[in-house]
């Protein structure tokens, strides 16, 4: 085994056991964990984003190989053709990165001003269109199957339809407010009120068992670091963690008693 692999085995114990640690109470471990996370993320992040986005869809665009502005020295072959509209984004993107200096704060405003509005617009047709026309689309089916006649209901599509249709309804009338819910009306929100529970349920048992998958694969990582060819790092380190955490807790408790 190389010693890469070795010491990125005990980093990934180190910060996993890190992280569990806050189970017990925060401390300076975690600390240091979620420091690297979010410094390692950020970094990430601008790497992936700037490989990806500026370098070939900016720079590649207002200087392309033989392009106008050539004579600067900068050339990228993107096969990308010259753009001066490109000019703005980069104009922009100086400015909000001139935000750092007080005296040209003002300057971000426009950067940020741009990138709000232009994402608002872009989700709102995003979400606009996925989660209310499609869902809309969705819903608009045929009670009974065309295969069957009209009075068999025994298949499972009329039943799905069925289900859909009376779910979709009785949770709509439930956030009708302008009539009190009473009577038949007040029935047919509860029902409303049965499907959002069962669809609420669903959705959080859903993340619940995506995130006890990962806790699984947490702890398969964790027992296979522990054996004689990683040096049973989980296990030295799981020790020297609870052991300065009691530690801790011990000179804490001593202080507090003084």
């Amino acid at each position: 085994m190389t010693t890469s692999v070795l010491i990125g085995a005990w980093i990934a114990v180190f910060l996993t056991l890190s992280i569990f640690s806050y189970l017990y109470k925060d401390n300076p471990f975690y600390k240091i964990a979620e420091h690297v996370f979010v410094g390692v993320s950020a970094a990430y992040v601008a790497a992936i984003s700037f490989w990806t986005q500026i370098y070939p869809n900016l720079l590649g665009r207002l200087f392309p190989k033989d392009g106008p502005l050539s004579f600067t020295g900068l050339e990228f072959d993107f096969n990308h053709s010259f753009n001066i509209l490109y000019i703005f984004p980069l104009l922009l993107g100086l400015m909000m990165i001139l935000s750092v200096f007080q005296r040209f704060n003002w300057m971000a405003r426009w950067g940020i001003a741009y990138t709000v509005a232009i994402a608002a617009g872009l989700k709102a047709f995003g979400y606009l269109n996925s989660n209310v026309l499609n869902q809309v689309s969705a819903s608009v089916v045929s009670l009974f199957n065309e295969d069957l006649p009209f009075f068999n209901i025994s298949g499972e599509s009329v039943f799905n339809n069925i289900v859909l249709l009376l779910g979709t309804i009785s949770s709509l009338m439930y956030f009708y407010f302008s009539k009190e819910q009473r009577g038949n009306f007040g029935k047919l929100t509860r029902v409303g009120i049965y499907f959002l529970m069962i669809s609420f349920g669903a959705s959080f048992g859903f993340a619940v068992m995506g995130r006890i998958s990962l806790l699984v694969g947490r702890f398969r990582e964790l027992i296979s670091y522990s054996n004689p060819s990683y040096n049973y790092s989980t296990i030295w380190l799981l020790f020297f963690i609870a052991a300065f955490l009691f530690y801790n807790s011990f000179r804490d408790k001593k202080k507090s008693n003084l």
